[in-house]
């Protein structure tokens, strides 16, 4: 969906002016058909208030006995391991033995061996943590298998690569072997092993957190639904397949990289990599993402407002520049928006690039930027530049409270939306039709009508109006996959961020531990110019 030029307003009296921009303004925000043609927004009879994010319920599990926990590094059966008691198994019919052919051939990609867990590393607190987190390794759950159940897993392992993900990561061979043994406790550890670890991988990703640069979106898939249900709901149905495949997340890019895979010939691993990439990417964040969220894929240099499954509106952005003002990937919920922000100076700028001094030396140019400066008596000298459209916030700023400053914001700067890479700022997301989209969310989230919202505007008062219903908005990155369009597409890595995974994938699997976002330091982009 093309992007039109920001009609921008500028403020005025009650003059014909000013109220052919009211007129204007209206004609943005009229009514429900606002950014919603052919109701694709579906607003219900109830109004804005119906638009309510909608999380995955979480299974409500039926009390049963803690599952064994075998040290993390073990993949040999149970009843090979030194000195261990033969596990408790449940009273059955016996099954029909069965035999199945070990899978001699790994795939291309495939790791023979999974990667042993280092001592539980401890995480560093970034610039801005107060607090430390022990990471630990992963439950690793274990059930009692039937033969039929095992063999069903077997087959899902040997086609996995259609997931974009490696069969011998899930050794294959073992628990071929383990099934021509015969029901026991040495097919209950091999099943649930490689059930437990491909489970984890089609629910978490296959990618490790330290091959996830700048990675601070934290996924919620692991709360709702926990290894052991999922493990416990495959067996008690009988349908491995069926619940190894809701584990795919809902989002269209995945579904059309996987139809891409499927396209793509072995023999062009150059294409089959960045699209196995781009795969786990996904798998990275929630799998349902909510009703109506806003989603930005930094090296598309767009912003997309989803709605009930729908891309609605598209704006283009102006993301962080490479190095250390990248913008980082995150997860945060909209809490408010300001109309008329106001923005107070770092004191890396103020003092380091002596601006407060220059500006106190000449007061009428501190007026022209619209700067109001002060100097305690410290000596600190504070810059606070006032709301207009002069502000390097522009005339709105989409508050998403977290530990990097990041938000999405307008900007007097506009030209560089018209740039074919937009990559200038200090990591904050500048936003094409930020006003509009501030605007939206307000009366959408906010229950703001129209005419709030255009009193609020001309004003030209600062004014944070605070949501009774958080939008979710996520920050990705994404090499590959539909542009806004809806075509498939390839996007520049700008801050090189395919390479560490794609290392990952040609290394053990790595064990999975309790670690949910990157160790890298949070950066605060205080600086959105």
């Amino acid at each position: 969906m093309a992007n039109q030029p920001h009609d921008r307003l500028t403020p005025g009296s009650t003059s014909a002016a000013a109220s052919g921009k009211r007129q204007r303004l209206a004609l943005w925000l009229g009514g429900a058909a606002l950014l919603m043609p052919d109701a694709a927004l579906a607003i219900p009879p109830g109004g804005y208030s119906g638009l309510q994010a909608s999380p995955t319920p979480s299974p409500t599990p039926t009390a049963k006995p803690k599952p064994r926990t075998p040290a993390p590094t073990s993949i040999l059966p149970a009843s090979m391991q030194p000195g261990a008691p033969a596990a408790p198994r449940a009273t059955a019919t016996p099954a029909p033995r069965a035999t199945a052919t070990p899978q001699t051939t790994p795939h291309i990609d495939a790791q023979p061996t999974t990667a042993p867990v280092n001592p539980p590393p401890v995480l560093a607190p970034g610039a801005h943590t107060v607090t430390t987190t022990t990471i630990v390794p992963a439950e690793q759950p274990v059930q009692v298998w039937t033969l039929a159940d095992a063999q069903s897993l077997l087959a899902v392992i040997k086609t996995i690569d259609t997931e974009g993900l490696f069969p011998g990561d899930y050794k294959p061979e073992v628990l071929a072997a383990a099934i021509t043994a015969g029901a026991g406790p040495a097919l209950d550890e091999a099943a649930s092993r490689s059930f437990d670890w491909l489970a984890e991988d089609l629910r978490d990703g296959r990618t490790p957190m330290d091959s996830r640069i700048q990675w601070f979106a934290v996924d919620t898939d692991i709360d709702a639904h926990p290894t052991h249900e999922i493990l416990e709901r495959a067996l008690a149905t009988h349908d491995v397949a069926g619940v190894l495949a809701g584990l795919d997340p809902t989002y269209a890019d995945y579904a059309a990289l996987k139809d891409a895979l499927a396209a793509t010939p072995r023999a062009d691993k150059a294409r089959r990599d960045m699209i196995r990439i781009n795969m786990d990417r996904w798998r990275w964040l929630p799998r349902e993402l909510g009703q109506v969220y806003l989603l930005t894929n930094i090296p598309e240099f767009q912003l997309r407002f989803n709605v009930g499954g729908k891309i609605i509106k598209t704006y283009r952005t102006v993301v962080g520049k490479p190095g250390r003002t990248a913008t980082p990937q995150l997860a945060e919920k909209v809490q408010a928006v300001v109309f008329n922000p106001t923005w107070t100076v770092p004191q890396s700028i103020v003092k380091g690039e002596n601006l407060g001094a220059k500006l106190l030396a000449n007061p009428a140019s501190a007026a022209r930027q619209g700067y109001k400066v002060t100097k305690s008596e410290s000596g600190m000298i504070t810059v606070v530049q006032q709301p207009g459209d002069k502000n390097s916030l522009g005339r709105m700023k989409i508050d998403m409270p977290n530990p990097h400053a990041i938000y999405l914001h307008d900007t007097p700067a506009k030209a560089l939306f018209e740039t074919p890479v937009r990559a200038y700022s200090h990591g904050c997301i500048r936003t094409q039709d930020a006003l509009k989209l501030g605007m939206t969310i307000a009366m959408v989230r906010g229950d703001m009508t129209q005419d709030e919202a255009s009193e609020l505007y001309h004003s030209l008062k600062y004014k944070r109006v605070v949501m009774k219903q958080a939008t979710p908005v996520y920050l990705t990155y994404t090499t590959m996959g539909l542009n806004v369009e809806g075509q498939m597409a390839t996007f520049k890595d700008i801050y090189d961020r395919d390479a560490p995974v794609l290392t990952s994938f040609r290394s053990p699997r790595v064990l999975h531990t309790t670690q949910r976002t990157s160790t890298q330091e949070v950066i605060v982009a205080d600086d959105p110019l």
